[in-house]
């Protein structure tokens, strides 16, 4: 998992050095620190929404695991590190919550009763110079 974190700490420093260079002209609206809208495929958007998966997982009492199906909507905002407001759709995959999966191996459920998306809210802040992960705000439903 540290070289998950590397290559997400790299990601998150070169986001910072390339927004800091792109400073508005005096006249705009934008503030430094306001959130900006973020490709939902960047890597970076979608390691923060594996980390809102993880927090879901970690608080759901559903006997399987979920996943993320679709990120819908991701905005990033540069406030002691990144954090990510990201709006995304979870499935329930076929991977059982005590036995220990990687998500990347664990398929969504193909039997209709076992079925279910929830549509989640996330926000996700990353402070990479202190190695920490935080998931304030993790709402599905």
């Amino acid at each position: 998992s540290s070289h998950h974190f590397r290559h997400l700490m790299c990601f998150a420093l070169m986001f910072c050095v390339v927004s800091a260079t792109d400073v508005p002209p005096p006249h705009s609206t934008t503030k430094p620190g306001f959130p900006v809208p973020m490709n939902t495929n960047n890597p970076g958007v979608r390691k923060a929404a594996r980390f809102g998966v993880y927090r879901y997982n970690n608080s759901s009492n559903d006997l399987y695991l979920f996943k993320e199906s679709q990120i819908k909507k991701a905005m990033v905002q540069i406030v002691r590190g990144l954090k990510y407001m990201l709006h995304v759709e979870i499935e329930r995959t076929v991977c059982e919550k005590r036995e220990h999966y990687s998500l990347d191996s664990c398929h969504f459920q193909k039997k209709k009763n076992l079925q279910q998306m929830l549509r989640c809210y996330f926000e996700v802040w990353i402070m990479p110079w202190l190695h920490k992960v935080r998931v304030p705000v993790a709402l599905c439903n």
